[in-house]
């Protein structure tokens, strides 16, 4: 049985553990800490991540790198974006370089607006890995997956061959893992729809109805393709699982911490207000800012993006932001 090693006792590394354990698979999951994993393994839950789910008795729980690395088939991020360059210069030395790397993580290197898989090949450059760094994403909602719930998820590569590989590590009957080698596009659908989440999250907060929220997800989508081509990604990505899949599911679920995001705006807290109150990372927040610079650099119009940043970090009031997109002059739909 293929080992698998997921980096990150997050909820949603927690959550891929569980699943990938009750498909019967090898899973070393990588913690913080030796207390981290000490307490893991002594209630074989994670109860500050993921409390209530109990860990299938196949998943190891380790927090030396060197003690679970060695002759991994695949390692999976799943950390914040924010520590993937942290956590992948961290265990770089101990990684073999047959090992399939793949990022689950749907953000954007806040600082330098660079995919997350980008982010990996640069700390692993160094060790000479065999197989191009692979991205999964989709649809997830975690406590929907840990819940057992049918679930499916796209797996790219640049190199269809290996992508097609990790594709076959993971798949299970209640985790149906399709494979692409777009890997641009599928890493940009899954980053930048955390951006449009927490303006959806604002247009329920409001009560705007079905109406305004299905045109607002429907010009994310083509704000998102708009960026995504100019990129280097192929448009028809963005209709498949990491596009608007992905993009039905974190707009629609109060699950989804970007559209918490959002509602929370809606109702007058401040976003520092907001992030003192989660115990978890809303991916958006940092993306937002990504993403803006990346459209700069790219010459791309974002407005929907414009607007939700000037909420965030400008401190405009929501109503001057949605009076100004609903002000701009008429367009063919598919040109802005």
């Amino acid at each position: 049985m293929p080992k698998i090693v997921i980096i990150g006792a997050t909820t949603w590394g927690t959550t891929l553990s569980i699943v990938l354990g009750k498909a019967g698979y090898n899973v070393n999951l990588l913690t913080r800490s030796k207390i981290e994993a000490s307490i893991i393994e002594t209630e074989k839950e994670n109860r500050k991540q993921l409390p209530g789910f109990k860990l299938p008795s196949n998943i190891n729980i380790c927090s030396l790198p060197k003690d679970c690395l060695k002759s991994a088939d695949m390692l999976i991020f799943a950390v914040p974006s924010r520590h993937i360059r942290e956590n992948a210069k961290n265990i770089a030395k101990y990684i073999d370089t047959s090992t399939i790397i793949t990022s689950a993580s749907k953000g954007l290197e806040s600082n330098s607006g660079k995919r997350i898989s980008e982010v990996i090949d640069e700390e692993l450059k160094d060790i000479g890995l065999i197989n191009p760094v692979c991205a999964l994403s989709g649809p997830n909602l975690a406590l929907e997956l840990a819940n057992d719930n049918p679930a499916l998820a796209v797996l790219a590569c640049s190199n269809i061959e290996t992508a097609q590989k990790a594709q076959s590590l993971i798949n299970s009957s209640k985790f149906r893992i399709y494979a692409n080698d777009d890997l641009i596009g599928v890493e940009l659908g899954g980053a930048l729809k955390n951006i449009i989440a927490i303006g959806s999250g604002i247009c329920d907060g409001l009560k705007f109805g079905i109406n305004a929220k299905a045109a607002f997800i429907a010009r994310g989508l083509s704000e998102i393709t708009r960026l995504g081509t100019a990129a280097g990604a192929k448009p028809i990505t963005f209709s498949g699982l990491a596009g608007m899949g992905d993009l039905i599911a974190t707009c629609s679920s109060k699950l989804s911490r970007n559209h918490t995001v959002g509602m929370l705006l809606s109702q007058g807290m401040s976003i520092n207000e907001i992030l003192s109150s989660m115990n978890h990372v809303a991916e958006g927040i940092d993306t937002t800012k990504a993403a803006l610079s990346l459209s700069i650099k790219l010459n791309v119009e974002m407005p929907i993006t414009e607007g939700i940043y000037s909420i965030l970090f400008n401190n405009k009031p929501i109503s001057e932001a949605i009076d100004e997109l609903m002000a701009r002059s008429p367009q063919l739909e598919n040109w802005g």
